[in-house]
């Protein structure tokens, strides 16, 4: 029987790299105690953690400044107020323990922790960790990493390569039961992503090609634009391949909400270079082509991609010199040598960690 007297503060926010990790293990912790989530109410971490019932304990901390500006006095301040509250928050609910996935939502809580003497561990996604984590490692009772390349920035004696945790679907689901799930045929599948939000580049230098991709490589190509660009992208769609709707090789839509089947289904994904996507990617078993954001802070983006492409888990290409040509050759190269398509995918599958969840909670609980 779980020790129900026990407490825990998870924390981090901003992005679905902080957040997803920091929840998957909250619900673990979940069967252990009380379990209070440390975030920004007007984050994305607000919705997902009151949609799954946990009490939420705000902190209205922006992320910090790239330069010195006008506007770095009230972030201080902001970070000041947070920190007070955390202090508040240490005092009233009396935590065992605090769990943070990095990024600035997390600061002000262990700031807290550090002066009022409450452990804490820390889990980076990124082969680069972020300032936070690397700012707060050497006091940290642990420190877990997506990456073995992260081990190099972190100044702890307790770090633990355990990957980023993976949604158990990934392992159940076979890739012929995605397929058919989706109504797609049992055949070759490119997933072509930028994320929930989309991603700009990907979607203009793909969509002149979904037409080639389909009638003349015969390949079923899944493709979500996000919903920002969806219109756009359909607008486009429009005038370059008019009966694109009437294509059975082909499914657009602004948004899956099961991500999980779609990546199971692909054999190749196109994709930005997040953490938290990474580590889906792995877990599905495609061969990636990596497009890292370039503007991801502390470009942790590129650094992630470079780390798959000197495994050969990878085929990696700069935004900047994105086009629908680049796009089209190297998806022609990956279906003309299927021994490097597979490569690729066995590589890349490397990376999956499926028991990252029980590793950091047992690190945790211990």
């Amino acid at each position: 029987m779980s020790d129900t007297s026990k407490t825990f503060f998870v924390t981090g926010g901003g992005t679905g790299g902080h957040i997803y990790p920091a929840i998957a293990i909250a619900d673990e912790l979940l069967k252990e105690g009380k379990v209070y989530y440390i975030g920004n109410p007007y984050n994305m971490e607000y919705v997902l953690t009151v949609e799954k019932g946990y009490r939420f304990l705000p902190v209205f901390i922006k992320g910090m400044p790239r330069k010195i500006s006008f506007k770095f006095l009230p972030w201080i301040t902001g970070l000041i107020f947070s920190t007070i509250k955390c202090f508040t928050y240490i005092t009233r609910y009396k935590p065992d323990v605090v769990f943070a996935t990095g990024g600035y939502i997390a600061a002000p809580m262990l700031i807290a922790c550090q002066i009022m003497k409450v452990p804490y561990i820390l889990h980076d996604c990124d082969a680069r960790p972020g300032l936070v984590t690397r700012k707060f490692a050497p006091h940290a009772k642990a420190v877990t990493l997506a990456f073995e390349e992260a081990k190099s920035f972190i100044k702890n004696n307790n770090v633990h390569v355990t990957g980023n945790p993976i949604r158990k679907d990934f392992k159940t689901m076979t890739r012929e039961a995605a397929k058919s799930f989706l109504g797609l045929k049992n055949k070759l599948t490119l997933c072509i992503t930028g994320g929930s939000q989309g991603a700009k580049s990907i979607n203009n230098a793909v969509v002149d090609i979904l037409r080639e991709m389909s009638e003349t490589l015969n390949i079923q190509i899944v493709f979500q634009t996000g919903k920002k660009n969806y219109d756009e992208v359909l607008k486009h769609l429009e005038l370059v391949y008019p009966k694109y709707r009437k294509d059975l090789n082909l499914i657009v839509k602004p948004y899956f909400a099961d991500m999980i089947t779609v990546m199971k289904a692909a054999d190749i994904i196109i994709s930005r270079a997040g953490s938290l996507s990474l580590s889906e990617i792995s877990a599905s078993g495609a061969a990636p082509i990596l497009v890292p954001y370039p503007y991801a802070a502390q470009d942790h983006q590129r650094y992630n991609a470079k780390c798959y492409a000197s495994n050969n888990a990878c085929i990696y290409i700069e935004d900047n010199s994105l086009d629908a040509n680049i796009i089209l050759n190297t998806v022609k190269d990956l279906i003309k040598n299927p021994q490097k398509l597979k490569d690729i995918q066995q590589n890349c599958a490397a990376f999956a960690n499926y028991n990252a969840l029980e590793e950091i909670r047992n690190i945790i609980l211990n």
